[in-house]
């Protein structure tokens, strides 16, 4: 992956329960509306999820996730060439979703949670994102603990892209989120945000997805739609640790952070 700046992930989420914007792209004009904004504000991907992994959020069967999914890579595709991400623990999922049209898979779960992600994963020649989470959606916020969080997402990351490229998927195709929020106290979260370019000396770019996440809510007491703000300077501040992408819900104001960013 050539690192040129931040690439800027904007999140489309087809889901009626997703933490921020659930409910809110259900029809192929909401969508192409959302996917020309962004576009238009600097996104350099389009990262599509079809089932929520906010804290306590139910499954998805497949079927529905498909339903969910699909018909929004498609149409992406006729309006736009951006690159498209398949967010998805599920192969399946992802399989199709690349034959749609996806050119990344970004899995929560590492590959971890459907055995037949890694055959998926090894048949294309796109990005494959892995994350770090302490549990499952169902309970990785009961009491998350670690003795040192930094250390231990490493030592994850080691064990995981160790194992893939095992199994013959190149080290210039994997991408490593820590996981803001995926089984992490507010401290938790401050330490990784703090630790950048530590997880980049693993030899991968770094995803960080920190938007309009509840640690914000903890430290000022925001609601939802107030936490846009300090998510950008956030995205600035990893942008000065070499983030490689950022994963947001406002892509403009991103967009302006990153380039504010740069000019310092």
């Amino acid at each position: 992956m050539e690192k040129t700046h931040p690439q800027i992930m904007g999140i489309l989420n087809v889901t009626p329960d997703s933490f921020s914007d659930g409910g809110r792209f259900t029809s192929s004009e909401d969508v192409g509306r959302q996917v020309e904004q962004m576009l238009a504000a600097g996104a350099d991907i389009i990262d599509v999820g079809g089932e929520s992994s906010r804290p306590f959020a139910e499954p998805v069967s497949e079927s529905e996730e498909l339903a969910r999914v699909l018909p929004v890579i498609e149409h992406i595709r006729k309006i736009s060439k951006v690159p498209v991400s398949i967010d998805t623990t599920k192969a399946e999922v992802a399989r199709q979703a690349l034959a749609a049209g996806a050119t990344i898979v970004n899995d929560i779960s590492a590959l971890r949670h459907d055995p037949e992600m890694v055959e998926v994963v090894r048949g294309y020649e796109g990005l494959v994102i892995i994350m770090h989470m302490q549990g499952t959606p169902g309970d990785m916020q009961i009491d998350p603990g670690y003795e040192d969080v930094v250390e231990e997402i490493c030592a994850f990351f080691v064990e995981r892209t160790g194992w893939m490229e095992e199994q013959g998927i190149k080290k210039d195709r994997i991408v490593i989120d820590p996981g803001i929020g995926f089984g992490k106290t507010l401290q938790h979260n401050l330490d990784i945000l703090r630790n950048v370019t530590t997880f980049r000396q693993l030899g991968f770019p770094v995803l960080i997805g920190h938007s309009r996440k509840s640690f914000l809510e903890k430290l000022f007491g925001l609601a939802m739609e107030e936490r846009d703000c300090p998510t950008a300077v956030l995205s600035a501040l990893c942008t000065q640790q070499g983030v490689d992408i950022l994963r947001v819900h406002d892509v403009g104001l991103t967009s302006q952070a990153v380039a504010l960013a740069k000019s310092l």
